[in-house]
């Protein structure tokens, strides 16, 4: 089963997004990695690095993020990993709460990486007004 990191600058937003996405999809693999080691806002990339770890499976792991700086902390993160474990993780830039939610109900429906990314990507249509 594909693994899922959601990293936000917030823990609290984090841990939010986990438990809808967790609501949708209960046996989906989800860590959360929001906020800084001592609860201020951020992002902390031992933080991302032990959240992948965490989910990690020869399917593979995606990273939803929230801001930029989000993303280049799960870059550097993924940069920690053993090399023949980072080509198996790839970050997603896709709506977080979307994208979370069609990631866990789609992980759990046993669908590869590459799939699940692409129905994570349809999400970004643009809204009705």
């Amino acid at each position: 089963m594909v693994g899922i990191v959601l990293v936000s600058h917030s823990n609290k937003i984090a841990e939010g997004i986990k438990e809808v996405s967790l609501q949708m999809a209960s046996q989906a693999k989800i860590a959360a990695a929001g906020g800084t080691r001592d609860e201020r806002i951020g992002t902390d990339v031992n933080k991302i690095l032990e959240a992948i770890q965490s989910v990690y499976s020869e399917d593979g792991v995606i990273i939803l993020f929230d801001l930029g700086s989000s993303c280049m902390n799960a870059e550097m993160a993924i940069e920690f990993l053993d090399p023949d474990k980072q080509n198996k993780v790839e970050i997603v830039d896709a709506a977080l709460v979307e994208g979370a939610i069609v990631a866990a109900v789609e992980s759990t429906l046993n669908k590869n990486i590459t799939e699940i990314k692409n129905s994570i990507k349809s999400t970004n249509l643009p809204k009705r007004a």
